[in-house]
């Protein structure tokens, strides 16, 4: 039989899958106040069914991926508001749980999110990776989450915006070990990658056993064909960046303007994107309008 990496890749071969939006700006927008450092993490402990409905929101908006609550979720972060390990254990299968119950009866894929170490930190350092952790201790920090939420029932590990060269190794080594598909994705806007690293990381998370997908996420839309531009690999590509607004960690609130554009969408899809959608900042419009460009594509396009 093919394996769950072999069954995915085959898939996104047969054309574009659209990806959801900012779940916790969303939840934002629906007034809940995420300015806590446990951000949608609080939501999955004490309002699963405003996420669920949130996550029902894009897959009727057309996404055929939904991406998890978990991003925020971690035994040191909440360990430090009060929760035992075992409790972050239940809420990293809530919210696989939550967003499978959000998909009912659509063909909808679920991508179990994993964050960076830098946003359990709620500092800004997930944009820079500038942690002072040795590869082993991050693989340490990220291995009992991974293996949760690998055992959760999701269809993938959706690894994403990891901002530094080292982290991207200390999890590729434990996917490895795990043995499920997953994508990788990078922040676009890490201050932790020259141009060169980022492609040199991104091209040894493709060799990875399961891996099944690279790319770049959290970035200013125009910043992802050049972040994708001298990448060669065997995995499909994906691409997710936000509004195009600029997250000040500070004051911890958005700044400029921003919305996906139409003509940079056809053009990471004619790039040879196969995951397109939208990460903070977009909204279920946004998504939308990539799911009405991608059905508008030949078939295999």
């Amino acid at each position: 039989m093919p394996e769950p990496a072999d069954d995915l890749a085959a898939l996104l071969a047969a054309g574009p899958l659209v990806l959801d939006g900012g779940l916790g700006t969303l939840l934002e927008a629906h007034g809940h106040d995420l300015r806590s450092e446990l951000w949608s993490a609080r939501l999955l402990v004490e309002q699963p069914a405003a996420v669920r409905a949130a996550h029902a929101e894009f897959v009727a908006a057309g996404a055929q991926v939904l991406t998890t609550a978990s991003y925020q979720v971690s035994y040191a972060g909440l360990g430090a508001a009060g929760f035992t390990d075992a409790e972050v254990d239940r809420m990293l299968r809530r919210s696989v749980t939550v967003a499978r119950e959000a998909a009912g009866d659509a063909a909808v894929l679920v991508a179990a999110s994993v964050g960076p170490y830098g946003a359990a930190r709620a500092d800004g350092s997930e944009y820079s990776g500038a942690y002072g952790l040795s590869v082993d201790e991050l693989r340490e920090w990220h291995r009992r989450r991974l293996r949760v939420l690998a055992e959760a029932g999701a269809d993938l590990l959706a690894i994403e915006t990891i901002p530094s060269p080292a982290e991207v190794e200390a999890l590729c080594a434990e996917l490895a070990e795990i043995g499920m598909p997953a994508w990788v994705s990078v922040s676009g806007a890490s201050t932790g990658f020259t141009p060169e690293s980022r492609t040199e990381a991104l091209a040894a998370a493709a060799a990875t056993p399961g891996v099944i997908a690279v790319g770049v996420n959290c970035c200013p839309p125009g910043d992802v064909l050049p972040a994708l531009a001298d990448l060669d690999v065997d995995v499909a590509l994906l691409a997710y960046p936000n509004s195009g607004e600029r997250w000040d960690a500070v004051v911890r609130q958005w700044r400029g303007d921003g919305g996906l554009d139409d003509a940079l969408v056809e053009s990471w899809l004619d790039a040879g994107v196969r995951l397109v959608g939208g990460c903070c900042r977009t909204t279920p419009a946004d998504i939308a309008r990539v799911a009405h460009l991608v059905d508008a594509r030949p078939a295999g396009a």
